[in-house]
């Protein structure tokens, strides 16, 4: 058996995250080798994503990351089995990680797309099998989106101080003046807030699934069926506006001042601003969903 030293133990759990335990037993296994003690940790890691493939991943983080001029932000969710987890340090370096795969991944959403990225050599799914050598535990990125803009306007972002609830919205302005108006990213600012509180379901109706309608419209029917025939049809209409009003967030009314919808509230903000805004995109993350 090969004589395994200290300081092939130090270099490979500084390589690795392991503790010395696991690292020597590595070691011997590798007959001293310390790149194949490696590789077999990152194996026992992969093992254990296959083991625990079926479990829930119900914790973790939100993550987001913002270019340099503002212009593209990228926000995902690394997700783990237990709270405990995502309190390491482990968990929240490659969560921190996370974000700069996510910046550099060439696609605007798609989990796969992040985990396919590498940056010095190594892809984030190596970096999640390395983590998982670690911990034992199942974790995955749960979701990712970026945002680009390519003209006049801006991006905001919000994450929950529980780290756990994240929403990214873009908003268009008629020119580069209204989006750096502080009154216009005080209130993208607030929408993100609104969004994480409210969860709109869409941004607006033509974003509702066509059979989330279609099912809402006959629970609607089933409530007025002894209704006089006549008004059944403006009943039914009338709960259709109120559903797209609660659930979609340019008609939602807005959190902050309820006398106005999340539109006119973004509307009036930039004409504070000296000009026009729209809100075209927007995500809500939330860990485990």
């Amino acid at each position: 058996m090969a004589d395994i030293t200290a300081a092939s133990v130090m270099e490979l759990r500084n390589m690795s995250g392991q503790g010395m335990m696991d690292c020597k037993r590595a070691l011997g296994e590798t007959e001293g080798d310390v790149d194949q003690a490696m590789e077999l940790l990152r194996k026992k890691g992969m093992a254990t994503l296959a083991k625990r493939s079926e479990r829930q991943a119900s914790e973790g983080l939100v993550v987001c990351n913002t270019s340099d001029d503002g212009k593209t932000v990228a926000m995902a969710t690394l997700c783990c089995e237990t709270d405990f987890v995502t309190k390491g340090e482990g968990f929240v370096a490659v969560a921190k990680s996370l974000s700069d795969y996510a910046m550099a991944c060439d696609a605007t959403e798609g989990v796969d797309a992040v985990l396919a990225t590498s940056l010095d050599g190594k892809t984030f799914q190596e970096c999640i099998t390395d983590l998982v050598s670690q911990t034992g535990e199942k974790t995955e990125v749960g979701n990712y989106a970026k945002y680009k803009l390519d003209g006049a306007g801006l991006i905001s972002t919000y994450i929950h101080f529980n780290g756990k609830v994240g929403a990214m919205i873009k908003i268009e302005t008629s020119d580069d003046a209204v989006a750096d108006a502080d009154v216009v990213k005080a209130m993208a600012s607030d929408i993100c807030m609104h969004i994480s509180a409210i969860k709109p379901l869409a941004l607006d109706k033509s974003g509702i699934d066509a059979e989330v309608v279609e099912k809402e419209r006959r629970i609607y029917t089933e409530q007025v069926k002894d209704k006089p025939a006549q008004i059944i049809g403006k009943i039914i209409e009338g709960k259709l506006g109120r559903f797209y009003a609660d659930n979609c967030l340019l008609q939602q009314p807005f959190v902050k001042d309820d006398k106005k919808n999340v539109e006119q509230a973004l509307a009036d903000a930039a004409k504070q601003g000296g000009g026009e805004a729209k809100l075209v995109q927007f995500v809500r993350f939330e860990v485990g969903q």
